[in-house]
């Protein structure tokens, strides 16, 4: 089952008496769980029949007995089990009750970071004996197209290149995305537009400096605006640290590798898919293709490599990291 379809369930009262919430993504977990904390029962219901357990300090025997109980002026009672995962090596335990839930208790686990192991037999019985929600990582190439789905959540616009550039510098922190973006929700009207300028103000990345416009100016061999956007990055490398840079850079050229390399080029949704980007984008990396060599592309791989390395101090013992990143932008460009 998915997120939506087990939110809907909620909404809808359409209870199971199991639940387990597993994997390496914890942001959906959180969600569910706390859906389930705030909207199952009545606030004057819920300090007799909603307990809250966390795997590190709890005895799998008293949760289960927690779980057999009757709720107390209430049709249901909630269980919720964070942090699950510390109670991994119990599960076991939990096997009889699986067979045999109390129909009259709402029982959530949430095991986050890992996911669940379905080839033992009591992850087995899991998968079949409860409501099963995976929490997968979002993949990279997916992200913006998340990020603009909950910018229109919220009401707001946000335009596919901006939506990169926020994924590119937030990362695949969706808490941290959802943070962000409730802070733009306030300080924004219903309907309007999260600009570049919006972005720089409000969230503090630079709409003209900024990794998206190093890639660009990179792409079609921009000299100029290379340089000087890696000037600001030395002036600011707090904001701006040259680890942080080689990784997007290093992302970049893969995708454009495989675009150069790819025999798909005359269908761009195909091609976009196999690099793992936005067809929205799929134009400007196939004129980066086209300006780079494939020989050049297996080159730049290694440059990238080799300066990731020299960042840590492997066969470099005073070049600064901006001067690195010039040296780098050279090699690259030339």
């Amino acid at each position: 089952m998915d997120y939506n379809q087990i939110i809907s369930g909620i909404k809808e009262r359409k209870y199971q008496p199991i639940y387990f919430l597993a994997g390496e993504e914890p942001y959906f977990i959180d969600k569910i769980s706390d859906f389930f904390e705030h909207n199952v029962l009545q606030e004057y219901e819920r300090d007799f029949n909603q307990t809250v357990f966390y795997g590190k300090d709890a005895d799998a025997f008293q949760i289960i007995e927690t779980c057999k109980r009757f709720p107390m002026m209430s049709e249901k009672q909630v269980v919720i089990v964070k942090e699950a995962q510390h109670l991994a090596k119990d599960l076991d335990k939990f096997e009889s009750y699986f067979n045999q839930p109390q129909p009259s208790t709402i029982l959530v686990f949430c095991h986050k970071y890992k996911k669940l192991d379905k080839r033992k037999s009591i992850g087995k019985l899991i998968v079949k004996k409860s409501i099963f929600f995976a929490s997968d990582k979002i993949k990279d190439y997916l992200l913006p197209k998340w990020i603009e789905n909950l910018a229109k959540s919220h009401k707001l616009g946000l335009n596919p290149r901006n939506a990169v550039l926020l994924s590119e510098y937030l990362g695949n922190d969706l808490g941290k995305i959802e943070s962000e973006m409730k802070k733009l929700h306030v300080i924004l009207k219903p309907g309007e537009e999260i600009t570049a300028t919006v972005i720089e103000e409000h969230i503090g990345i630079s709409k003209d400096y900024n990794v998206f416009e190093l890639q660009n100016a990179i792409s079609v061999k921009n000299h100029e605006n290379a340089y000087k956007i890696a000037h600001y990055f030395g002036k600011n490398e707090k904001t701006h640290p040259f680890v942080l840079t080689i990784g997007f850079l290093f992302s970049y050229f893969s995708k454009v590798a495989v675009v150069g390399f790819s025999k798909n080029k005359a269908n761009d949704n195909a091609l976009a898919k196999e690099a793992g980007i936005s067809p929205y984008f799929i134009k400007d990396y196939k004129i980066a293709a086209r300006n780079y060599s494939p020989t050049k592309l297996v080159n730049i791989i290694g440059y990238l490599k080799e300066y990731d390395l020299k960042s840590k101090g492997v066969n470099n013992t005073s070049t600064t990291h901006n001067d690195l990143l010039k040296e780098l932008l050279f090699k690259i460009l030339n």
